[in-house]
């Protein structure tokens, strides 16, 4: 029965490292927004979405070329102020979890 379950078969994409990082204030007006997770995931069924404090949310558009386990985009003209990139992933063990990351953007 312990050989049915691996460790791999139970792992979620875990966030490893993330541009902004939580909490981080960065320069605008121009950002690069990356997240790189523990195990490979599924671009096809993964999103990010920029959400400024009291605004509309702004999907943005994933870098096709980001490595397996990466999610990567570019939001141009963003103002400063408080902000979100709520992320979700499919990873490979067909679970798809979700999370946020808050940052700011300085002047």
């Amino acid at each position: 029965m312990l050989l049915a379950i691996s460790p791999g078969a139970q792992a979620h994409a875990i966030v490893l490292e993330a541009t902004p990082d939580v909490d981080a204030t960065v320069p605008g007006p121009d950002l690069v927004v990356s997240i790189r997770f523990n195990s490979r995931i599924d671009h096809r069924r993964s999103r990010l979405t920029l959400l400024p404090k009291g605004g509309p949310p702004r999907v943005l558009t994933l870098d096709p070329a980001a490595g397996p386990a990466l999610l990567a985009s570019r939001a141009n003209g963003v103002a400063p102020g408080s902000y979100v990139v709520r992320w979700q992933v499919l990873a490979e063990d067909g679970h798809i979890t979700r999370g946020d990351i808050p940052f700011k953007v300085g002047r």
